[in-house]
């Protein structure tokens, strides 16, 4: 299919690392939060948590629009911690970030992002998502402390921001770090191409 940049990306997402991941690709983009319910069943995968949750938000702001034939893609996503099987979502205060980041010190665990792109004019969805593994170094008590009271853990999975001071406490990734951050580029941009938008 021909490459075509007047195409727009709708971003199903407030996330102000989501939105700059995307601003780097130099397409065309806007802003339409999605406000879609969370909540998803206990016996899920983190896959299917991931991948169920980016589309959820992209059909959300795909039925909020009133023009079905814009040319247009929403792009939507989800990113989850997973530790021993378990889906660490955004710690609901310090103690909770406390306790995720006192679990994830001196071990490795992985991070599942999940991508939906709808494409406005007829309907088409794909859904996909990319994992990476994280080694967090070894912290004592007080940098666990300091770390969930600096605030920068207050709205990220795992109580983590591997591009912020979060960058301090991981030793290694195996992977792709924008996935971590909360937007895989590389697979977003081969799920773009099936869709008409080539990056480069």
């Amino acid at each position: 299919m021909k490459s075509n940049h007047s195409r727009r990306i709708i971003l199903a997402s407030t996330s102000p690392r989501r939105q700059e991941l995307i601003a780097s690709l130099h397409i065309p983009f806007e802003i339409r939060p999605s406000h879609a319910e969370e909540h998803t069943p206990e016996d899920w995968t983190p896959q299917q948590v991931v991948e169920g949750l980016a589309l959820r938000k992209a059909e959300a702001v795909h039925a909020s629009l009133h023009d079905d034939k814009e040319d247009a893609v929403i792009v939507g996503s989800d990113t989850v911690v997973v530790l021993d099987n378990q889906v660490l979502g955004k710690p609901v205060d310090k103690q909770d970030a406390i306790r995720m980041l006192t679990s994830l010190q001196g071990r490795t665990h992985e991070v599942y992002t999940g991508v939906a792109v709808i494409d406005v004019m007829n309907g088409k969805t794909m859904v996909r998502h990319r994992v990476t593994s994280v080694t967090m170094k070894p912290l004592t008590g007080r940098q666990v402390e300091a770390y969930a009271m600096s605030g920068e853990p207050d709205d990220k999975a795992g109580a983590y921001a591997i591009q912020g001071l979060g960058s301090t406490i991981v030793e290694r990734i195996e992977g792709c770090y924008f996935n971590v951050v909360g937007l895989p580029l590389s697979l977003l941009s081969d799920m773009l191409g099936e869709f008409g938008i080539d990056v480069l």
